[in-house]
């Protein structure tokens, strides 16, 4: 793979992981549009260890400090809860990420998947934020809640989805501010994105051959750069904006999809 391959990816990577538009379906998207060969899922899921390090670094007075000190002073309180609500939410989407490896890895990548996935989240965002009451913090998190949540992150693996945009569109259905619902949403991919990068790094060194680490190291460091701009820019917005234009972004990228596959300009079915 060519080293500045891997450094797109990793700016694409770190800057659409965070945003509601998917990453999974931008990393599917530009090797068909830079004529480069579709580098596979387990490439896509090691170098969202960027974006990993960069919610770690980014929340990590909540992770390292906060949080451990409410579990050992008050159990029983939000932060002190949080924890066992992000275990709790990240069940669903290990019990569906090994259930259906083969089908996520495989014939799911198709474009056609992925523009579907795109529109029809991209509607369903732009109805719920629309009437989303804005309403209730992290601090006001249930159990439930969480689980509710942690399913909506599961959908995420179909390509398309998105996982932060799964996420937050279900927390404000349970009438979630638009900042607060970003917020679990990050905290909570945590697990699942160290999972899957953990998990596939030795199908991502075996696809790629000989000389794999340098492409993973420099698409990994970029995509921590620029998920952490991400995630602290999409914080600040939410505070007084909507995810409107998100969801018109999405529809429109799904009908360009559309249209580019069906004149034979990119092509539907990865060859991996």
């Amino acid at each position: 793979m060519p080293l500045w391959f891997a450094a797109v990816l990793g700016l694409v990577q770190g800057l659409t992981e965070f945003l509601p538009i998917s990453s999974t379906a931008h990393l599917r998207i530009t090797p068909e549009l830079l004529g480069q060969p579709d580098p596979g899922a387990a490439f896509s899921a090691v170098i969202q260890l960027g974006t990993l390090l960069a919610v770690l670094v980014y929340f990590a007075r909540d992770l390292f400090v906060e949080m451990p000190r409410a579990i050992v002073r008050d159990h029983t309180s939000p932060k002190g809860r949080l924890p066992y609500y992000l275990i709790a939410g990240t069940v669903p989407i290990v019990v569906m990420g090994l259930s259906l490896k083969d089908f996520i890895t495989g014939d799911a990548r198709s474009l056609y998947v992925v523009a579907s996935a795109l529109a029809g989240v991209g509607i369903l965002m732009y109805i719920i934020d629309r009437r989303a009451r804005d309403q209730r913090t992290m601090d006001e998190v249930t159990l439930s809640d969480a689980v509710i949540i942690g399913l909506a992150q599961s959908c995420a693996l179909i390509p398309g989805v998105s996982r932060s945009g799964a996420t937050i569109v279900a927390a404000l259905f349970l009438g979630m501010r638009r900042a607060d619902a970003a917020r679990f949403s990050f905290l909570l991919g945590i697990p699942a994105i160290a999972g899957a990068g953990i998990f596939e790094l030795a199908d991502a060194l075996s696809q790629l051959g000989q000389g794999a680490w340098l492409p993973i190291v420099i698409g990994t460091m970029t995509s921590f750069v620029s998920g952490y701009a991400s995630i602290a820019w999409l914080l600040r917005y939410l505070q007084r904006n909507s995810l409107a234009p998100f969801a018109i972004y999405r529809v429109g990228l799904a009908m360009l999809l559309f249209a580019l596959c069906i004149s034979g300009v990119v092509t539907p079915v990865s060859g991996h």
